[in-house]
């Protein structure tokens, strides 16, 4: 950060002691400030004359409209026999592969890949674990120009079809099986559902995990395993189409719990420039660094993670339970591949707290610089947590943005004060701002985050959106020209952020807006309370605040519990975040990221449908909130 600060005052002037005049700096120059990214970063392609045309047009901005790229071509610019990628599949598989290693099997996919006459445009869906043949699989179908999109294994059929059956795949990849919680989970009987629902697929590789990969090929018309694939090829020198920066390279899914998933095509070049900004200068990420997030394939997380390998940094990868064999299992990967950068949710944290590891005294944790978490907001308790139990010197960044901008809009700025329970600051070149409901800017007060000017990694639009219109309707509709999805936030004193929930999901008792974290932030520090989810209850022409709370092993949701909850959120937030009600659950629903799903719970108790709990990592949770006797009064 510090260098590009530097070299930015050398170039263009620009301020370099501080970075929120440089943050200004970015926002307000954008096309001196992304092409400066382009020349750092050793972007592999013709970057063209013009950087940005239509500037001032959300949605309508142009990228780079004369470049010419290739995503894969710059995650595999780096050879050689140093560790490319290694896998841990829990405790059960353990493998490494080198940069030559990868270059090779990408070459051998991407021959298989034009033999099936795969080309430009074309969509590849997986159904992966996150393992080192996804990543592969990913690059070969990229360096052809195909789209990828992938989903995890643990996905039901009808949540597959709803995603994939939307964007018309040729190619589908899926593993035989995988591992959770130290069981095997074989998926050969949701394949024989999934392969037929999606007639345009006219072939199908299985790869190998349990050791069921031929058998599961030999039940489904036109799969074949990935060995027999690999070895009909040697390794060739790799081609890459350069196509335009706006060439669509993903598409990922929202979440779908209020409907059938909203398809969100991401370009090559604005996934590329906003990874490396966000890796190099927010992150650190340095060639050599060993970068592990934990994330599934339906997660964008994965999609930030792998465009690591464009740093020449290692990426370390994990599929299954966090917790299995035990709680310490990340940990000891940590240590024993020399992790550099740790990516985790801010669940996770708050569930090793409750678990009282303390890995500082455990482990040897030294070469961890970065610790991350995102998914949902970071709690002040686990700030002093990370600090107290995991490593005193390390950069604690909380960051935010989401699957529709496959990156942050607010993240870690490493050469920043870290302050408890905040994010540090908004990313470069994000014109973000906070804005009352008159659309006016605040600072210290909540409300709407938004971007003002455009970005790189705008999606190209929705799959099956001819007019744009389902995708202006989401994002530009609340506020004219300036980009809103949905977050309600708070700028603080110091040029942090606090993210306070989804906007959606704010409750509004006596009509005045609530943040549920501030709620979540109080009552997940009792040792009582495992978990809470919050929403608002529409009741006797207002909205009333209900908290359910899934409760620690031997505790009882008696009178006395259900005061101590109602004065620590008084104490701790204020009076109007108290609930009117309190219920004890013993699941509470969550995405297949493990994101808890306010909006889904809410439907549910005002007898309203959910549109798609295939969603959902375990719908069955929302039965036990349907009709509950203690909301009828």
């Amino acid at each position: 950060m510090a260098q590009l600060m530097r070299l930015s005052a050398e170039r263009h002037g620009a301020p370099a002691e501080d970075y929120s005049a440089f943050h200004g700096w970015s926002v307000g120059n954008p096309e001196d400030f992304w092409s400066l990214v382009w020349d750092d970063c050793g972007v592999v392609g013709d970057k063209g004359a013009r950087v940005l045309i239509d500037g001032d047009k959300m949605p309508g901005a142009q990228f780079f409209p004369d470049a010419r790229l290739n995503f894969a071509e710059n995650l595999l610019a780096k050879g050689g026999e140093g560790d490319a990628i290694v896998f841990r599949g829990e405790d059960k598989l353990e493998r490494r592969i080198s940069w030559a290693e990868l270059r090779a099997m990408v070459s051998r996919l991407q021959q298989h890949f034009r033999a099936l006459g795969v080309g430009e445009g074309d969509r590849v869906a997986a159904m992966m674990p996150n393992m080192v043949e996804t990543v592969a699989c990913m690059l070969a179908a990229t360096s052809i120009g195909a789209v990828w999109t992938s989903c995890s294994p643990d996905f039901g059929p009808k949540g597959v079809l709803d995603r994939f059956s939307q964007i018309e795949p040729v190619l589908f990849i899926a593993c035989d099986g995988y591992w959770y919680n130290g069981k095997q989970q074989d998926i050969a009987g949701k394949l024989q559902e999934i392969v037929p629902g999606l007639p345009t697929v006219k072939n199908t590789i299985i790869v190998d995990y349990l050791g069921n990969a031929e058998a599961t090929a030999a039940s489904i018309e036109t799969a074949q395993p990935l060995a027999m694939v690999l070895g009909r090829y040697e390794p060739a020198p790799l081609e890459f189409e350069r196509l335009a920066f706006s060439q669509p390279l993903y598409i990922l899914f929202s979440s779908g719990t209020t409907g059938i998933p909203k398809c969100i095509v991401h370009s090559a070049g604005g996934t590329l420039l906003q990874h490396l900004k966000e890796q190099r200068y927010h992150a650190n990420i340095n060639a050599g660094d060993r970068v592990f997030y934990f994330t599934t394939c339906g997660w964008m997380m994965w999609n930030w993670l792998v465009s690591a390998l464009a740093s020449g940094a290692t990426l370390l990868l994990f599929d299954g339970s966090p917790f299995a064999p035990n709680a310490n299992v990340l940990f000891d990967y940590a240590e024993q591949e020399g992790m550099t950068y740790f990516g985790t949710s801010a669940k996770y944290v708050d569930a090793v707290r409750k678990e009282g590891l303390r890995p500082m005294e455990t482990h040897d944790l030294s070469k961890v610089r970065v610790i991350s978490s995102t998914g949902s907001p970071l709690s002040p308790e686990c700030f002093t947590y990370v600090y107290d139990a995991i490593r005193k010197d390390v950069h604690l960044a909380s960051i935010s943005g989401g699957t529709d901008i496959v990156s942050c809009f607010v993240l870690g700025v490493p050469i920043l004060p870290v302050y408890s329970g905040e994010i540090q600051g908004a990313g470069l070149g994000m014109a973000v701002e906070v804005l009352n409901d008159e659309g006016a800017p605040v600072v210290g007060e909540k409300g709407e985050l938004v971007c003002a000017k455009p970005f790189p990694s705008m999606p190209v639009g929705f799959w099956n959106d001819p007019d744009g219109a389902k995708y202006k309707a989401a994002y530009f509709e609340r506020f004219d020209n300036i980009w809103c999805h949905g977050d309600f936030a708070e700028w603080t004193e110091h040029g942090g952020m606090i993210i306070h929930g989804r906007s959606d999901a704010t409750l509004n008792p006596g009509g005045v807006r609530i943040g549920t974290a501030e709620i979540y932030n109080q009552v997940e520090q009792m040792p009582e309370v495992l978990e809470a989810l919050c929403i608002g209850q529409d009741w006797d022409n207002d909205v009333r605040v209900v908290l359910f709370v899934r409760l620690a092993e031997g505790a009882v949701l008696d009178e006395a519990l259900q005061k101590a909850i109602r004065t620590k959120i008084r104490t701790g937030a204020s009076p109007r975040h108290v609930p009117a009600r309190i219920v004890a659950v013993t699941d509470i629903p969550r995405t297949k990221s493990g994101k808890i799903v306010e909006l889904a719970v809410r439907e549910i108790v005002h007898g309203r449908p959910v549109k798609n709990k295939e969603a959902l990592a375990n719908p069955e949770a929302l039965d036990q909130f349907r009709d509950l006797p203690d909301l009828q009064d």
